[in-house]
């Protein structure tokens, strides 16, 4: 199976868990409201890029952008899985959190590779019951690759609730990965907190 084929598998991928994420949800949100989004959140993004600034004051702008154009807490639960059924809200509180900053650092790192070239939004399209807008990295002295962003207005305002870098699923991997940790701690939440609290 070439690249292109397991792109284009994990984009189905991708629309069946969103379907199980967003279930019955009719497509209120249009191609013009996703890129618009998406535009800013790129803007803010490239701004960070471009900003000079030192490691640590970059992964705190990437938190604030999380936190303004993201579906947090959609992403965090679909992330924890069965055990956020069970949890208390103080303990999806601190997890949301804590994941939140280790998403800043674990993505901030990768956007930190696009220091000295942007991301620019390519178009939207309908895929059930959210929108993907395309994106094209362009990197200074590599070859452009393909960024998604799949947004819904489920949580009642416009937000991304995935990002698909190279066709590589944030919310798939996150869940694979956050489900191995909490394995490791027998279920333990609190645990997972502290951990990811140095992670990323």
């Amino acid at each position: 199976m070439n690249s292109v084929d397991n792109i284009t598998r994990r984009t189905l991928l991708l629309g069946a868990s969103a379907l199980a994420v967003f279930p019955g949800a009719a497509l209120a949100l249009s191609e013009a409201q996703a890129t618009k989004l998406i535009n800013a959140a790129v803007a803010d993004i490239n701004r960070v890029i471009s900003s000079g600034k030192s490691e640590g004051a970059m992964y705190k702008d990437f938190e604030r952008i999380f936190y303004k154009y993201a579906d947090v807490p959609t992403i965090a639960r679909s992330a924890l899985g069965p055990p956020a059924r069970s949890a208390s809200k103080s303990e999806l509180n601190s997890f949301t959190a804590a994941f939140t900053g280790y998403l800043s650092r674990k993505y901030g790192k990768r956007f930190r590779e696009f220091i000295g070239g942007s991301i620019e939004v390519q178009g939207a399209r309908a895929i059930k019951s959210f929108q993907e807008v395309k994106a094209t990295a362009v990197l200074r002295g590599q070859p452009p690759f393909d960024v998604s962003f799949m947004v819904s207005d489920r949580s009642g305002s416009d937000k991304f609730f995935d990002l698909l870098i190279e066709g590589i699923s944030l919310l798939k991997s996150e869940k694979a990965e956050i489900g191995a940790m909490l394995d490791k701690r027998r279920g333990d939440i609190g645990a997972l907190v502290q951990d990811l609290q140095r992670a990323g």
